[in-house]
């Protein structure tokens, strides 16, 4: 059993193909995916009828900034990492504390980084 087990992760990742492989290295690791979605309205639709337990949130979705997600899920108290090629610089503002995976990241990095979360 991982400290992930039974977790449930929300991923927002426009990218389908890295979508694919974070959804893969966290069902690996005993997490419960929530998602994928695409694109912030699609993550905050989703935000209103879950509440998962994490979430792994990229700040660039199709050229939109993910702020909206990163504001709700930090209102709702859910804990989230975020993942993004434009390193710590990118946070959104008022989350400068958020864990950042920079791209491209090694699966094993990520689940740390979430079992980190909870620690």
């Amino acid at each position: 059993m991982t400290r992930l087990s039974g977790r449930r992760v929300l991923v927002v990742e426009d990218e389908a193909l890295v979508a694919m492989l974070v959804e893969d290295a966290l069902l690996d690791a005993g997490a419960e995916v929530v998602g994928p979605v695409a694109t912030v309205a699609e993550a905050l639709l989703l935000l209103k009828g879950e509440l998962p337990e994490a979430a792994v949130l990229d700040l660039n979705l199709a050229g939109e900034t993910s702020t909206p997600v990163a504001d709700e899920l930090a209102r709702r108290g859910v804990p989230f990492v975020v993942a993004t090629g434009y390193g710590a610089d990118g946070l959104p503002p008022g989350h400068a504390n958020v864990p950042v995976l920079a791209k491209p990241y090694d699966p094993a990095d990520l689940t740390a980084a979430l079992a980190r979360l909870w620690n």
